[in-house]
C-alpha cells in the first residue's frame, strides 16, 4: 500500500521530470530520435527512483541490492539535470533581457546540450569522489590550559559511513585500514554507521573488528541507527570491540595525563526510545570537576548548545556530509549551526566531519568525504 506522503512525492518526482524534458528535449538537435531517446531516459529514470527506494522489501537481498544501486544512480543525476535544467533557463532569460536583437535559438541548443554534458561529467566525477577512499584531513584543535602530557594526543574520526545496500564490507575494510596507518591514540565514530538490518549487514561491518588504536575505538548513535533497530546493532558493535557512550564517559589516561571522553546518543533519538534522549549533562554525572580536557561525541552538530552549556572543551560531530553534493550544501544550516569543519560556540569547538561515507546517491561533489586526524594542541 503507497502511503499519500509517497505518493505525494512520486507525482513532484514525475512533474520535475516532465519539466526537465519539456525544457531540454525540444532544444537538441537530431530531431526527432533525440525527443525519443530522451523521453525513454527520463521515464527510466522515473521509474528506476521510487524502484531503489523501495527495494528494501525485496527478500532476495542480491536483487534488491542491485535495483538499489539503479535508483540510487539515477537519483543523483536526476537531481543534478534539475539544476543544470534550473541554471539554463535563468542563463537564457538574462540573455533574452541583454541580447534583445539576437536569435536565441542557438544559444537554446547549445545550452541544452551543455546541460546534458555537464549533468553528466559531474555525476561521473561525484561517483568517482563517493567511491574512493576518503582523504586524510588533520586538523589541530587548540585546547587552553591543555597539560603537557596531552599536547598531540591524536584521534581519528570516522562518521556517517552508511553500511548498506551500495556500501559493504570492501569498502569499510579499506576506511579500517586507512585509519589504522595513521596510529591515533583513539578512534572516534559519531554516528550513522549503519542502514539496515543486522541480519542484511552483520557480516558487513566486520572490519571494525580490526580497528586498533592506543586507547580503543568509541562509537555513539547516530539517527540512522535508530532506522536500523538500534537494540538489534549495540550488542553487535560491543562485540566488535566498540565502546558505545550512551550519554555517558570515560577517563583515559595518557602519558601520565587524564582525558574525559563523553558521548551522548543522537538528538533526535528520544523519538524512537523516550530512554535515550540526548543529555550532555548526564554524560558528565560523576565526573571529577578538575579534569582539564572534555570532549563530547556527538552525531549531529546541533547538540552543541547543550555542549557548551555542560562546559566541554570540544565537540566531535557528523550527520550533514557537508552538503554531499551541489545545491544540498545550502540546505543543511535551515537545520544545523554548522555545515563543516572546525567553528566556535562559546568556550566550545566543534569539529563537524563531512562523512567517511555517503548516503542515498552515490555522489560527493564540492564535498569531499574525510577520515579526520584531530590533534590536541595547546592555545
Amino acid at each position: 500500500m503507497i502511503s499519500r506522503t509517497f505518493a505525494l512525492a512520486l507525482a513532484i518526482v514525475a512533474a520535475l521530470h516532465g519539466y526537465i524534458g519539456w525544457r531540454l528535449l525540444p532544444a537538441l538537435p537530431g530531431q526527432p530520435w533525440a525527443s525519443i531517446a530522451g523521453t525513454l531516459f527520463l521515464l527510466a529514470s522515473l521509474a528506476a527512483i521510487p524502484a531503489g527506494l523501495t527495494a528494501h522489501g525485496i527478500r532476495r537481498q542480491s536483487l534488491a541490492d542491485r535495483i538499489t544501486w539503479v535508483g540510487m544512480l539515477a537519483m543523483g543525476l536526476f537531481s543534478t539535470l534539475l539544476v543544470t535544467t534550473l541554471l539554463r533557463d535563468l542563463a537564457l532569460l538574462a540573455a533574452g533581457l541583454l541580447l534583445l536583437d539576437a536569435d536565441l535559438n542557438v544559444w537554446r541548443r547549445w545550452s541544452a546540450l551543455a546541460v546534458l554534458a555537464a549533468s553528466g561529467l559531474i555525476s561521473l566525477i561525484g561517483f568517482v569522489n563517493a567511491r574512493r577512499v576518503a582523504r586524510i584531513r588533520r586538523v589541530d584543535v587548540p585546547i587552553a590550559g591543555l597539560p603537557q602530557a596531552l599536547h598531540g594526543f591524536s584521534i581519528a574520526q570516522i562518521s556517517d559511513i552508511h553500511v548498506g545496500p551500495t556500501i559493504k564490507q570492501g569498502y569499510l575494510a579499506r576506511i579500517v585500514d586507512a585509519v589504522n596507518r595513521l596510529e591515533a591514540d583513539m578512534v572516534a565514530i559519531t554516528g550513522d554507521l549503519v542502514d539496515g538490518s543486522v541480519a542484511a549487514l552483520g557480516s558487513h561491518v566486520l572490519p571494525l573488528e580490526r580497528l586498533s588504536a592506543r586507547h580503543g575505538a568509541y562509537f555513539v548513535t547516530g539517527n540512522h541507527e535508530y532506522y536500523s533497530n538500534v537494540h538489534a546493532w549495540l550488542p553487535v558493535l560491543r562485540r566488535l570491540g566498540l565502546r558505545v557512550l550512551m550519554n555517558e564517559h570515560v577517563i583515559l589516561s595518557h602519558n601520565g595525563g587524564r582525558l574525559l571522553l563523553a558521548g551522548v546518543t543522537d538528538y533526535s533519538a528520544h523519538h524512537f526510545d523516550r530512554s535515550h534522549r540526548s543529555d550532555p549533562q548526564a554524560a558528565l554525572q560523576g565526573a571529577d570537576p578538575d579534569h582539564a580536557v572534555r570532549i563530547l561525541l556527538a552525531h549531529q552538530p546541533r547538540t552543541a548548545a547543550a555542549a557548551a552549556e555542560a562546559g566541554f572543551d570540544l565537540q566531535l560531530s557528523g550527520h550533514t556530509h557537508g552538503g554531499q553534493f551541489f545545491p544540498w550544501n545550502f540546505f543543511v544550516p535551515l537545520q544545523q549551526p554548522f555545515v563543516a569543519g572546525l567553528n566556535r560556540l562559546q568556550q566550545l569547538w566543534v569539529y563537524t566531519s563531512r562523512g567517511t561515507g555517503y548516503w542515498g546517491p552515490p555522489k560527493r561533489f564540492g564535498a569531499p568525504s574525510e577520515i579526520t586526524h584531530i590533534r590536541l594542541v595547546p592555545a
